[in-house]
C-alpha cells in the first residue's frame, strides 16, 4: 500500500506537470509560439543531453579527470567524433560501446 507521502507527491508533481504544459498550450494557442522563442527552444534538447552527459565523461569518480586513465572520456570523445562524421546513432553507439569494453579489457 501506498505511503500517503507518497501519494501526495506523486499528485503534486502530476499537477504541476499538467499545469505548466496546460499554461503553455493556454498562452500560444491563438497566436501560436512566436518565432524567436521556437528558435530558442530547438536547443534545449542539446543542452539538456549536454547536462547530462558532461559530468559522467569528467567526473566519472566524482572528481575531475582529463587524463588517458578516464575510459569514459575517451569512448565519449570517440563516440562524438563518430556522431560528427557520421550522422549515424548506430555507429555512434557501436563504437563508443566498443572502444569503451576494448579499454576495460585490456586495461584489467
Amino acid at each position: 500500500m501506498l505511503n500517503t507521502e507518497v501519494l501526495l507527491i506523486i499528485v503534486g508533481m502530476a499537477t504541476a506537470t499538467f499545469f505548466t504544459r496546460f499554461a503553455c498550450l493556454a498562452l500560444f494557442s491563438r497566436s501560436g509560439v512566436p518565432g524567436w522563442l521556437e528558435k530558442w527552444l530547438k536547443h534545449v534538447p542539446a543542452a539538456i543531453l549536454t547536462a547530462l552527459i558532461a559530468p559522467a565523461l569528467l567526473l566519472p569518480q566524482g572528481s575531475l579527470d582529463i587524463s588517458t586513465d578516464n575510459h569514459y572520456l575517451l569512448a565519449g570523445c570517440v563516440a562524438a567524433v563518430t556522431a560528427y562524421k557520421s550522422r549515424s546513432v548506430i555507429a555512434t553507439i557501436t563504437l563508443g560501446l566498443a572502444v569503451m569494453f576494448a579499454l576495460r579489457w585490456f586495461n584489467t
